[in-house]
């Protein structure tokens, strides 16, 4: 999205691409780490309401509109 909206090159790569590219960074970069609301919710009463990341990240508020 981020390279998209910027209008910059960007390539995808499989998971051994990625490890040679950003080497040692890599491990951490793709650990699945799922979180979670609820506890948030519950401790604070807390109900998210603004868009998801992408949806925010694609708004123009970040980036020129074009």
């Amino acid at each position: 999205m981020i390279g998209r909206r910027l209008g910059v090159p960007f390539a995808r790569q499989t998971s051994e691409e990625a490890a040679r590219h950003f080497g040692w960074f890599a491990a951490i970069a793709s650990l699945n780490a799922s979180a979670s609301s609820v506890r948030t919710g519950e401790r604070f009463g807390w109900t998210p309401s603004q868009p998801g990341l992408l949806a925010d990240l694609d708004g123009d508020h970040y980036f020129p509109a074009r």
